[in-house]
């Protein structure tokens, strides 16, 4: 399992580390673990499919944020 930090995941997304950030907030994405400097940390591999999933059901379906937390917590 690979766990990366919301910059090094920003990285393999190519995405702003500001996205991830929100993501988390919003509950959308949240951290498999935390550093003992408090670094939130996301596997890899479940991290890069929800976001895709989240940025698909944005694109394609035009949802907002509420409507995909929504999908999230009734899946």
């Amino acid at each position: 399992m690979s766990l990366l930090k919301i910059g090094e995941l920003a990285v393999e997304l190519n995405r702003l580390p500001s996205t991830i950030h929100f993501y988390t907030q919003m509950g959308l994405l949240k951290p498999d673990s935390y550093t003992q400097g408090g670094y939130r940390l996301y596997e890899k591999n479940k991290a890069l499919q929800k976001v895709k999933e989240i940025e698909k059901l944005q694109s394609q379906k035009r949802w907002t944020i509420q409507e995909i937390k929504s999908h999230f917590k009734n899946k």
